[in-house]
């Protein structure tokens, strides 16, 4: 069976339960080989994040060149981009690779409060949404890019997680160019290690979307691993610690 090639385009965290530490634990435990463009280094824990530094647009994309032209690549997940001037220029290298899907987290608070995009990086989002197969906002997000109308607007869909919702049951909906396709809803699970949840959901589905499974068996397959993966969460740290790793998760469950 061929591994799928799944490039990661995202921040590094260093406490290891979100970003690209999160993506690439995930794409392996679900069959996928991970490659990554970082985008940002940053000092963080559970606790928040104390410090970002930037990567270079030229580099980021020079990250990008190296695996696309050597490996290749079957999908493509989009987390924290860093700056405007990265997101329009990792947006037209993506824009010519033909039939690979692509899985946009559009990150722009931490779990635990801190802004990891500016204004005019999250005006840029536009450009990545414009080509993005599936987009992954949370309900604050989605509200920032816009609302719902965003999949009609940009011709994708579009997964609004419902984890930032009120109540015992939670729904995440996906929405597509011509309106509501399907919706999910469970049960919350009460823990405060939700760090990474959004990260390790995008990279889940983009890994299903390059194993070649169709977007709704992709996105149930990850809703799944991510609630996993949160009933097994460590208890690291002194705020929100990192979910827990499914090691024995069934690719294809």
């Amino acid at each position: 069976m061929k591994v799928a090639r799944i490039l990661i385009i995202a921040g590094s965290d260093s406490g290891g339960g979100a970003g690209i530490q999160a993506d690439v634990r995930t794409v392996t435990l679900l069959g996928g080989h991970a490659m990554t463009a970082i985008t940002a280094i940053t000092a963080q824990n559970t606790l928040g994040v104390q410090a970002v530094h930037l990567v270079p647009t030229e580099l980021v994309l020079a990250q990008m060149e190296s695996v696309i032209g050597d490996i290749g690549v079957d999908a493509v997940k989009i987390g924290m981009i860093g700056s405007a001037q990265t997101a329009a220029a990792v947006a037209e290298r993506l824009a010519v690779l033909e039939g690979v899907p692509i899985v946009f987290d559009p990150v722009m608070v931490a779990t635990s409060g801190p802004a990891l995009a500016d204004e005019a990086t999250v005006a840029a989002f536009e450009k990545l949404m414009a080509f993005a197969t599936l987009v992954t906002p949370n309900l604050p997000e989605l509200e920032a890019l816009g609302g719902e109308e965003v999949a009609i607007r940009f011709a994708t869909h579009v997964l609004a997680k419902g984890g930032h919702g009120e109540g015992p049951m939670l729904t995440d909906r996906l929405i597509g160019p011509r309106g509501a396709i399907k919706a999910w809803s469970n049960a919350r699970i009460d823990t405060p290690h939700t760090h990474g949840t959004g990260c390790t959901l995008a990279s889940a589905i983009a890994t299903g979307l390059g194993q070649g499974m169709d977007m709704v068996d992709a996105i149930e397959r990850a809703r799944k691993y991510v609630r996993e993966a949160l009933s097994l969460a460590p208890g690291l740290g002194h705020g929100h610690g990192p979910m827990g790793a499914p090691l024995e998760f069934h690719a294809h469950a």
